[in-house]
């Protein structure tokens, strides 16, 4: 799955893409590096953001429905009549995006909130049919800094938990089991060392009975990670795409079936090797 940014305040890209050409072009490209999915998205959801708008908060308002669907709807368009064929999710937690870019030819809801921000949201894709990605997020990205710490099996269990509530609120909407991929969520309301906690133990998460889904490209924790690298500093968004391929082949030998990446083309040549590790029988107990 092939990240494309349609905002201008990405901690990944820093906008890069935010004008509808240039986010078409790059679209394009991923899909000729080898992407199967290309999700777009038109909010940062961006520690700090206030994406989900959380009421009563100092920081900047929640982008507007119309302004997400103003920088998304072209670009989906556009990318449809170029490759009609081309699958793509919409990276967004309200309803009414995920409606009209149901309508314009996406295929895909990706929800980070997991049903959880917008309650029209669970109808819309039961209506359309549509595939959904339901992400477990601990509270709003305004909260997560201030987060209380969790380890081991209070870290899993709060993740289970909520995929489980997730997938409760699906199936009361009729949205059909086998549509689903479940996301654990990484960087959303985890703490820096809890991510990797978390991915040691993601297998534990197949128990649920949906495919994986992993995004952890460019993550902060992997930033945290490489700090004696870099002076002692967070290695930034843009210097940690090695890294960022070892968290994703470690992903996908833990259970994941998706993983959703910036640079396509590496991430794809990585995935192959990862595999045929899984393919030669490792481990025994992801194999059929």
């Amino acid at each position: 799955m092939g990240v494309v940014n349609i905002t201008p305040d990405s901690f990944s890209d820093g906008g890069s893409y935010f004008d509808s050409k240039k986010a078409v072009a790059h679209a394009l490209q991923l899909l000729d590096e080898g992407a199967d999915i290309l999700d777009l998205g038109a909010e940062s959801t961006r520690p700090g953001s206030r994406a989900g708008g959380a009421a009563g908060s100092a920081l900047a308002p929640a982008v507007h429905v119309d302004e997400e669907q103003a920088r998304l709807l072209p670009v989906l368009e556009a990318l449809i009549a170029e490759r009609p064929d081309a699958v793509v999710s919409v990276d967004t937690y309200k309803a009414a995006t995920a409606r009209a870019a149901l309508a314009a030819g996406a295929e895909i809801v990706n929800d980070v909130s997991g049903f959880a921000w917008d309650p029209a949201m669970a109808a819309v894709c039961s209506d359309s049919n549509c595939g959904v990605v339901l992400m477990h997020t601990r509270g709003r990205p305004e909260e997560w800094r201030t987060q209380p710490r969790l380890e081991g099996d209070a870290l899993l269990a709060m993740v289970r938990a909520g995929l489980e509530g997730s997938l409760e609120v699906a199936a009361r909407a009729g949205v059909a089991a086998e549509s689903i991929v479940l996301d654990p969520g990484y960087g959303f309301g985890k703490r820096f060392e809890e991510n990797y906690s978390l991915l040691a133990r993601q297998t534990e998460l197949l128990a649920l009975g949906r495919p994986l889904l992993a995004g952890v490209s460019r993550k902060s924790f992997l930033g945290r990670t490489l700090a004696p690298l870099y002076g002692g500093m967070d290695a930034p968004a843009d210097s940690r795409d090695t890294a960022s391929r070892a968290a994703m082949v470690a992903a996908i030998l833990s259970g994941a079936s998706i993983v959703r990446v910036h640079q396509v083309r590496a991430a794809v040549e990585a995935a192959r090797i990862a595999d045929a590790v899984l393919a030669a029988g490792y481990p025994a107990f992801l194999q059929p």
